[in-house]
């Protein structure tokens, strides 16, 4: 068996129909991209998900641990969110 290891950061990005399309799947790409090439000391992983079941809020995502929440985000906010979660001025 392979080693399982564990992430210090986990990014939530729902895909689901209307995160879509309203900039879900071009920041789930972007943010595969970006952890890429990361060089920080933290290890990242990004998820997508097929629905958080927050539409009214599109599009959504979530950053783990933190229970950091991001709403009608724009990707920039959400690659700084990454770097700081606990940040609350997004």
């Amino acid at each position: 068996m392979g080693k399982f290891t564990i992430p210090d950061k986990v990014l939530y990005v729902c895909v689901g129909s209307k995160c879509g399309k309203r900039g879900g799947k071009d920041m789930y790409k972007l943010a595969k991209s970006y952890i890429k090439h990361h060089d920080g000391p933290e290890e990242i992983e990004v998820i997508e998900t097929e629905c958080t079941d927050r539409c009214k809020y599109a599009p959504v995502c979530s950053i783990q641990p933190g229970n950091t929440w991001l709403k009608e985000y724009h990707p920039k906010e959400v690659l700084q969110a990454l770097e700081n979660p606990y940040r609350k001025d997004f």
